[in-house]
C-alpha cells in the first residue's frame, strides 16, 4: 500500500529535532504557508484561552432572535478569539423573569432582557425604558443615557445587585393585538390584557382593563386559549413571526406618528455579572461596550426594516389596524402623570432618574410636559 505522505511527514517531525525554519518549510510542503503558520497558531491559542460568556435573550423567536444570535456569533472573530458569546433563546436556561437572579448568581454571565421586567425589583427600571407619555424617540433615550448621566446612574443601580449594566439596546415601539377592535380608551374596559408589568400595567388597569403579566413566549398560547383577549408585545415583525395574526384580528396603535402611546421606544439591554465583567482586561471591557452600540444600532434598524415587510403580511392575513385619537392621548396622559410620580416616589433612585427625564421633557428641546400638566405633583426624594 502506498504510504500516506502526510503521516510520513508528521513522523519525521516527531523523530527529529528540526529548527523553526525547517519546521515552517515542512509546513509549506504540507500545504500551509510559512507566513500563515504563526498567525494560525496565535488565533488557535487565543481561542483556546478565550473567555466564554453564556448570554440569554428575552427574544423567543423572529427577527429579534436572529439578530441577537448573529451578533453573539460575531464576537469570537471580532475579538480575535479572546471573547466568545454563547447566545441562548428565551427560556433555554431559565425563564424570562428568572434572568435577573441567574446573572446575579452566576448561572449565566449575561442577559439581554426587556429592561422593564425588573420594575418589581427596582422601581427605577420603569424609567430605564420608555413609559406612558414619556420620552418618545430613540435619540431622546440616547441623550438620556449618554448625555445626561443616565448610564452612570443605571450602572450604580445594577452594581447594588452585583451586576454591570453595559448599555441599552434599541428595539422599537410596542403594539397591541386584540380579538376585538380597540378604537378608543373606553374599549379597554373589561378586557383581559397581557402587559409587561410596572407602570404600563397600572396605566391599562386605570383604563379599566384586567391586566396580567406574561413573558413574550407565553402570549400566543394565552391568546389561543382565550385566557387573554388583548396583548401588548413588541413590533409587527416579531409578532407576525410568533403567529399573533392567527389568534387575533386587530392591531391597535396611537395616532399617526405616535405608534405606541405607552411604550414608543421599548428598550432592551446587555447586563452581565460583576464577576464576569471584572475578570475582563480593560481592552475587552472597552470592546464589549462599543459592541453594544453596534448591536443596538443594527438591532433597531433591522427590526424597523422587517416591520415594513410585516405590515404587508398582516394586511394579507386580514388583520385590521385601528388608531386611537388625540382625545385618547389626552385621556391616557391624565392617567399617566400621577403614575409617573407614584413610581418616582418609590425610592431615591427612581426619583433621581425621573427628575432628569422630566427636566428634559419640560425643556425647549421637547416640550412633552408643562407646569399645568404636573400641577399638584411632588417628588419626595429630590
Amino acid at each position: 500500500m502506498k504510504k500516506d505522505p502526510v503521516k510520513k511527514n508528521v513522523k519525521r517531525q516527531v523523530q527529529t529535532k528540526t529548527s523553526r525554519r525547517k519546521f515552517l518549510k515542512t509546513s509549506v510542503a504540507a500545504g500551509i504557508g510559512a507566513a500563515a503558520a504563526p498567525q494560525i497558531f496565535n488565533i488557535r491559542t487565543a481561542a483556546a484561552k478565550g473567555t466564554t460568556w453564556r448570554i440569554q435573550t428575552s427574544w423567543p423567536g423572529g427577527i429579534g432572535l436572529e439578530i441577537f444570535k448573529t451578533w453573539c456569533n460575531s464576537i469570537q472573530e471580532k475579538s480575535g478569539g479572546e471573547l466568545i458569546f454563547k447566545g441562548f433563546t428565551a427560556k433555554d436556561v431559565v425563564g424570562d423573569f428568572q434572568l435577573f437572579d441567574a446573572v446575579k448568581n452566576g448561572v449565566l454571565e449575561g442577559m439581554n432582557p426587556f429592561t422593564i421586567y425588573w420594575a418589581g425589583r427596582m422601581p427605577a427600571s420603569v424609567f430605564l425604558t420608555s413609559y406612558p407619555m414619556g420620552l418618545r424617540n430613540p435619540h431622546e433615550w440616547d441623550v438620556f443615557y449618554y448625555g445626561l448621566g443616565g448610564l452612570e446612574i443605571t450602572r450604580e443601580l445594577f452594581a447594588r445587585f452585583n451586576m454591570y449594566y453595559v448599555g441599552p439596546v434599541h428595539h422599537g415601539p410596542n403594539i397591541i393585538h386584540s380579538k376585538v377592535p380597540i378604537r378608543s380608551i373606553d374599549d379597554f374596559r373589561g378586557r383581559k390584557m397581557r402587559v409587561p408589568g410596572g407602570m404600563v400595567s397600572e396605566l391599562f388597569s386605570a383604563a379599566g382593563a384586567k391586566t396580567t403579566l406574561l413573558p413574550g413566549s407565553e402570549i400566543f398560547p394565552a391568546l389561543e386559549k382565550g385566557t387573554i383577549d388583548v396583548a401588548d408585545y413588541v413590533g409587527p415583525a416579531v409578532n407576525y413571526a410568533l403567529g399573533f395574526h392567527q389568534v387575533t384580528k386587530y392591531i391597535s396603535m396611537g395616532p399617526a406618528g405616535f405608534m405606541s402611546i405607552y411604550q414608543p421606544v421599548d428598550l432592551m439591554d446587555l447586563t452581565v455579572g460583576m464577576k464576569a465583567w471584572n475578570a475582563l482586561p480593560k481592552h475587552l471591557k472597552t470592546f464589549v461596550e462599543m459592541e453594544v452600540h453596534v448591536y443596538s444600532d443594527m438591532h433597531h434598524a433591522a427590526i424597523q426594516k422587517a416591520d415594513q415587510d410585516a405590515w404587508v403580511k398582516f394586511e394579507d392575513a386580514g388583520t385590521v389596524v385601528t388608531r386611537l385619537s388625540e382625545d385618547d392621548v389626552e385621556a391616557f396622559t391624565s392617567l399617566a402623570v400621577p403614575l409617573w410620580y407614584k413610581w418616582a416616589n418609590r425610592d431615591k433612585w427612581a426619583a433621581k432618574v425621573f427628575k432628569i427625564q422630566l427636566d428634559y421633557m419640560m425643556s425647549g428641546s421637547l416640550g412633552y410636559a408643562n407646569p399645568d400638566m404636573i400641577k399638584g405633583q411632588t417628588l419626595k426624594h429630590v
